[in-house]
């Protein structure tokens, strides 16, 4: 088992279960260091006063809240103190909420729950099966290092799994984007181009399977990388060959060749 990253409990009305967290995603960013270029030395950051341009030492270095254009607040350590959370070991589920109703733009960072001990296991597969059942999430709050979240807690296959969600005051609303809004007739789009529009989405249906996508610039880049350290030279990629896009386009012609184009590459 996986080391866990939090210990505590579950807490789910009187029904206290302990359990531990995991992190879901696996990580494994390609990083780079900046170099000087005549000697390959690694770069350092220097922290440079922007008005004097003389270097800053780090004990006068302070933290500071833009509250207006050029004009700062400072926060010390006590403020941060003041502001922070009661690090708890639980899972506060506050409430129930159907699963359609918080939107894909909440979520934000996914956690497996384990059992914590052998006594735990059937209170954590009752809870499990419960919101199964009942397509009901759970909303929780939970305190990780020293922030606290709000999460969904949801089952996914035989696991438990906390979500962490994004506060609301974390997303932006699409109020100021300019969208076509609902009226297809106001747009002009056709009872036809609708129907072949759902023809291309049938042709399209497959089971999920994320085996079959891949990070092909990560895996061309790293290919690159590899090659480079191996002789120390590398060839220029090869371009995608493609055609320009028509200056006037007909959504029909389009609709039409796109739906062909998907059966065939269904039907292989």
């Amino acid at each position: 088992m996986p080391r866990s990253i939090w210990n505590g409990a579950i807490s789910f009305g009187l029904v206290t279960i302990p359990v531990t967290l995991h992190a879901a995603e696996l990580t494994d960013d390609v990083t780079f260091h900046l170099l000087d270029r005549r000697n390959m030395a690694p770069v350092s950051q220097q922290r440079v006063n922007s008005v004097t341009g003389e270097e800053v030492p780090w004990e006068e270095v302070v933290k500071g809240y833009e509250y207006a254009q050029g004009s700062y607040v400072v926060v010390t350590e006590d403020d941060f103190r003041a502001a922070d959370v009661e690090a708890t070991q639980t899972i506060d589920i506050l409430a129930a909420v159907k699963a359609e109703e918080i939107s894909l733009l909440y979520y934000d960072k996914p956690y497996y729950l384990a059992p914590a001990t052998k006594s735990a296991r059937m209170a954590y597969a009752l809870l499990h099966e419960t919101l199964r059942a009942s397509g009901y999430v759970g909303v929780a709050t939970i305190v990780i290092r020293t922030r606290q979240h709000l999460a969904a807690l949801l089952p996914v296959g035989d696991a438990l799994v906390l979500d962490l969600l994004r506060w609301e005051y974390e997303l932006r609303a699409s109020d100021d984007l300019e969208l076509p809004g609902g009226d297809l007739t106001e747009l002009g789009v056709t009872d036809k181009e609708l129907a072949l529009a759902g023809q291309l989405v049938d042709a399209l249906v497959a089971e999920w399977d994320p085996s079959q996508y891949h990070d092909t610039y990560r895996e061309r880049l790293l290919g690159l990388i590899r090659q480079k350290v191996e002789t120390g030279e590398v060839s220029a990629p090869p371009v995608a060959g493609g055609s320009e896009a028509p200056v006037v386009v007909d959504i029909m012609d389009l609709l039409k060749r796109s739906v062909k184009q998907a059966e065939s590459r269904k039907r292989a």
